[in-house]
């Protein structure tokens, strides 16, 4: 009896072991996920700095997001495709690399179409990383994707938090050191992915080249691409613009943009799951949009007081974890398509909209400091309008497919 009684207990330690390596690579993609995001935070409180020291104008520094949100989106549509075929923790780990020499290269640039150069690298990196990166969360933790969303949203709260507090007390010394410092975390996150996540992530079935272009064929998610494009619109006209109407120094930007982010991340761990769990997520996406604009409206009132001005930007940030987490988790289970092909898709269109809101929105500040704010509230709009016009359409996003099955029938009729 004693040899089966070790068998079982060599099993159970086996079977511990591989949970803590489950845990571990989870976390450590929730690591990696945060660091790049710090990559996006970090840029808003040196954005002044470097536009003194390049002589730009704020457009043109606006460009250090549009340049790397173009390529984020375009690279996001072919990611599903590149991922099946070489598994997601490659796909990652190259992700990773290139930001890192992107990072290294903005440090090194002598001229503001250097960084904008650069920051486009940011931008292929990025999209190989975080396009994987929820997907990956989701296999390795064997939870749903509500659980998988909150972590990874989570992770963006934080990384926006840090990240703008890091570019501040770094950005305090020089613009060049908080690129050397994303640098560096970013190789310990390409560590921790390196030792901590096992097994390529390869899915059973390569996704064909196309199969993003024709997901957007499915009507909700093509509602709900529309309606980030025109969230993301509003999002990024605030990371942009917000730091120069503030009129403070990088260390204090970056303390604002912390609470900012604290309020993102405490929205998306707490208050947002509670929320879709008593009400309908996309009428709690609606709501969050119309009070996004009302914030919006209301900081075009007060750009001449900074500390109202502070306020109304910590309250974007809860507004915007809201919005995320509920968004992202809405797209994950709106129909029966493979999760990284519904994000391939969602994602791309969702970039364009932050790569196009946030130089048009700084550019209209010529007409006035407020009037970028009423651009970001408009858009944010029509974001909840469509979401109004069309929820019908968007009922399998209130009762997960990947889960109950219960659309699916509906779902091959919209020709999934």
């Amino acid at each position: 009896m004693a040899l089966p009684t070790n068998g079982k207990v060599l099993t159970e330690a086996g079977a511990v072991k591989s949970s803590l390596f489950r845990q571990a690579a989870v976390w450590a993609v929730a690591f990696a996920s945060m660091v790049t995001f710090m990559g996006i935070g970090l840029v808003g409180p040196i954005l002044p700095t470097i536009s003194k020291a390049m002589n730009a104008t704020p457009t043109q520094t606006s460009f250090l997001f549009t340049s790397y949100l173009v390529v984020t989106a375009m690279v996001m549509f072919f990611t599903s495709w590149l991922s099946s075929r070489i598994g997601t923790r490659s796909t990652m780990l190259i992700g990773l690399a290139v930001i890192a020499a992107a990072a290294v290269g903005c440090a090194m640039s002598s001229d503001i179409g250097g960084i904008i150069a650069f920051r486009a690298l940011w931008g292929l990196g990025n999209a190989l990383f975080l396009s994987t990166a929820l997907a990956s969360i989701i296999s390795a933790s064997g939870g749903t994707a509500g659980q998988a969303v909150i972590l990874y949203e989570a992770a963006l709260g934080l990384g926006l938090a840090v990240g703008p507090l890091v570019g501040g007390l770094l950005g305090d010394i020089s613009w060049i050191v908080p690129f050397w410092g994303t640098a560096t975390l970013l190789a310990i996150g390409f560590v921790a992915l390196l030792v901590f996540v096992r097994g390529s992530g390869k899915p059973a079935e390569k996704s064909h080249v196309a199969a993003p272009f024709r997901a957007l064929a499915t009507p909700s998610i093509l509602v709900l691409s529309i309606v980030a494009f025109f969230y993301n619109s509003s999002f990024f006209v605030t990371l942009a613009y917000v730091p120069y109407p503030l009129g403070m120094s990088a260390v204090g930007i970056g303390l604002v943009m912390t609470g900012f982010g604290i309020g993102l991340a405490l929205t998306s761990v707490v208050i947002a799951p509670r929320l879709t769990h008593r009400f309908s997520p996309t009428r709690v996406l609606a709501a969050t949009l119309v009070v996004f604009a009302a914030t919006h409206v209301a900081a075009s009132q007060l750009t001449g007081s900074t500390p109202w001005l502070i306020v109304c930007v910590v309250l974007l940030g809860f507004e915007i974890g809201a919005a995320n987490t509920v968004l992202t988790e809405a797209v994950m289970e709106a129909s029966k398509l493979p999760r990284a092909v519904a994000s391939s898709a969602y994602s791309g269109i969702r970039f364009f909209g932050g790569a196009i809101g946030a130089p048009v929105g700084t550019g209209l500040a010529v007409m006035g400091t407020g009037v970028p704010f009423l651009f970001a509230a408009a858009t944010a709009v029509v974001g909840a309008l469509l979401l109004a016009i069309f929820r019908r359409i968007l009922t399998p996003a209130d009762h997960p497919v990947h889960e109950t099955g219960e659309f699916e029938a509906a779902a091959i009729t919209a020709g999934e």
